[in-house]
C-alpha cells in the first residue's frame, strides 16, 4: 500500500520524507500565493486559479482571501458557496462543500490530525478522515471542524465552536466540544435574528 493510499484509508502515515506531496503541496502554495496576492478587482484572475487548483469548483462561488488549503485536489466544492476571509482547508484526504455553503471567518476544516500518544507522534505520526459539509450548511465565525465529521443538510454551527462528532441535518448546534442546542423550526422562518423580523 502506497502513502497515498494509507491516507485514503485512514491509516497513520508520514508524510515527512515523501518528495511526491512536498511537491505537489509547493504547486498548491504557489497558486494560492497568486490567489492571495490578487488585487480586489481581479476577480476572474482569482476564480481562474481556484479552478484551476480545487477538484470541484463551481461557476458561482466566492472564497474572500486570504485562503489557504493543503493540495486543493482533494477538495470539492459546491455551487452557490461563499467563504469569508482567512478559510483553511487541511485537505490531505477529500474535502466535500455541498450547495448554498456559507462560512464565516476564521473557519478551519481539518481532515488531519495526529495521535495522541507520543509514540505514535515520535516520526511524524498523522492520520487522515474525511469532512463532508451538506447543502445549505453554514458555519459561523472561528468554527474548528475535527478530522471525520459530517454535518447534514441545512444545519447551523455557532461561532466559535469545535466540532469533534457528526451533526446531523436542520440543527442548531454550538460549543466545544460541539452540541446540538435545537432543531430548526418555524420561528427561524419569521425571526431572522432573536426578535428580528424582515420588513
Amino acid at each position: 500500500m502506497n502513502l497515498k493510499q494509507r491516507m485514503a484509508a485512514g491509516l497513520l502515515y508520514t508524510d515527512l520524507d515523501s518528495e511526491e506531496l512536498a511537491e505537489e503541496h509547493m504547486q498548491c502554495l504557489e497558486k494560492l500565493h497568486d490567489f492571495n496576492h490578487s488585487r480586489p478587482r481581479e476577480r476572474q484572475k482569482r476564480k481562474t486559479i481556484l479552478q484551476s487548483l480545487l477538484a470541484k469548483c463551481p461557476d458561482d462561488f466566492y472564497i474572500e482571501p486570504p485562503f489557504h488549503c493543503s493540495y486543493g485536489y482533494n477538495t470539492y466544492i459546491g455551487e452557490h458557496f461563499y467563504a469569508n476571509y482567512n478559510l483553511i482547508i487541511l485537505d490531505d484526504v477529500k474535502v466535500e462543500i455541498g450547495e448554498h455553503v456559507l462560512i464565516a471567518p476564521n473557519v478551519l476544516l481539518s481532515a488531519s490530525g495526529h495521535p495522541c500518544h507520543p509514540d505514535l507522534r515520535r516520526h511524524g505520526g498523522q492520520f487522515s478522515l474525511p469532512i463532508r459539509l451538506g447543502n445549505h450548511v453554514w458555519l459561523g465565525a472561528n468554527v474548528l471542524v475535527l478530522p471525520g465529521v459530517s454535518i447534514g443538510d441545512n444545519s447551523v454551527i455557532g461561532a466559535g465552536s469545535v466540532v469533534s462528532r457528526d451533526i446531523p441535518p436542520n440543527v442548531v448546534a454550538v460549543g466545544n466540544p460541539c452540541r446540538i442546542m435545537r432543531e430548526i423550526n418555524e420561528r427561524d422562518r419569521v425571526y431572522y435574528h432573536r426578535y428580528l423580523k424582515p420588513e
